[in-house]
């Protein structure tokens, strides 16, 4: 098979640096460029030395211009850049014939409104929100691979959508008494200098942010709600944990009246049996992110408290694997007709 001409754009942060991992092994892509303003000039093995003799290793980091992108044959475009940024260069890429998978929040959201709301600024392009596809495979493979622009899911939302949105089609459980707790590996807020996420300021400490209404909150709500069918508002808790990678969510609700819990481990066996990523592990089931980082797979289990009446939902992934870069080559693949694990069959 001719392989794929592939750009990354934003590719020297810690997730273009896992779309790097990735795309530089895969056997269907062809990797023809890779931007970053900070690094241009510079070669890929230069910047990253572990990906030394890695195929296209050798390949020089450019400046993010639509037109240089283009010249490069690329047909798809996998934009690993701030929200904000991402959409500029998206409309650009889009008018060059190019297919987009966003990793920014840019269109994740279908109604700009709850954009601005949420993310302090108005969308940048808002004509472009009902093209794009929110890129979750396990749900809408069927629309991904009609897509030309692909908005790639959060890593919160990526870890609390998959346990609940087959719960919440079967109303199965309470919608107005979800709560989620996540704990995120410092990795999760970028490749950037922040006081708050030095090693000193990180290490032997645990702590919440973003309370109330973290940014990811308005993905989460808006899926849900198109599963639930009727408006969703959950509450949200995430937490910094001193590792590098990896997301722990434990969520909780209700279970709804006359419900037998173990209707809900037949409702996840049946969403996911076939799913190449997510891994049902059972009543009593209890995910560790070690079983996750450096992969695709997003484990999930669950228990019920019949003191409580509340179901208890465990899942781990790797936020920049199955949180980002990985569901994002995930996407890439159907997009492209290939096998969902092509690229991605890692342990």
């Amino acid at each position: 098979m001719e392989r794929i001409k592939t750009a990354i754009v934003g590719a020297s942060g810690y997730t273009g640096m896992e779309l790097l991992r990735l795309l530089l092994v895969h056997p269907q892509v062809e990797l023809v460029a890779a931007t970053s303003r900070q690094e241009a000039g510079k070669p890929i093995h230069a910047v990253f030395p572990r990906f030394r003799h890695a195929p296209a290793a050798e390949l020089t980091f450019i400046e993010p211009d639509p037109a240089a992108i283009a010249a490069t044959g690329a047909e798809v475009a996998f934009l690993a850049l701030p929200h904000g940024v991402a959409a500029d260069i998206a409309r650009a890429l889009l008018g060059r014939g190019l297919k987009i998978i966003d990793l920014s929040a840019d269109f994740r959201l279908r109604d700009a409104s709850v954009y601005a709301e949420f993310y302090g600024h108005e969308h940048p392009a808002p004509d472009l929100l009902a093209r794009a596809v929110y890129g979750l495979p396990e749900v809408r493979a069927d629309e991904i691979v009609k897509s030309d622009l692909i908005a790639s899911p959060g890593c919160y939302p990526t870890s609390i959508l998959l346990p609940l949105l087959p719960l919440l089609r079967e109303k199965l459980i309470d919608p107005a008494t979800i709560v989620a707790n996540s704990m995120s590996g410092v990795s999760g807020a970028g490749r950037k200098a922040d006081l708050t996420l030095l090693f000193v300021e990180c290490n032997e400490s645990v702590r919440a942010y973003g309370l109330p209404k973290h940014r990811h909150l308005s993905e989460i709500e808006q899926e849900l709600s198109i599963a639930a069918g009727e408006k969703v508002t959950i509450t949200f808790l995430p937490h910094l944990i001193p590792v590098n990678a990896g997301i722990h969510t434990t969520t909780t609700a209700m279970l709804a009246p006359g419900i037998d819990p173990e209707a809900i481990g037949r409702s996840l066996e049946a969403a996911y049996s076939r799913s190449a990523f997510v891994r049902v592990l059972g009543r009593g089931g209890y995910p560790d992110t070690k079983n996750v980082t450096r992969t695709n797979f997003i484990d999930i289990g669950w228990q019920y408290d019949a003191r409580t009446g509340r179901i208890i939902l465990l899942s781990t992934e790797d936020n920049l694997g199955k949180g980002a870069g990985g569901q994002a080559v995930q996407s890439f693949n159907h997009l492209f007709g290939l096998d969902e694990t092509a690229g991605l069959q890692n342990f």
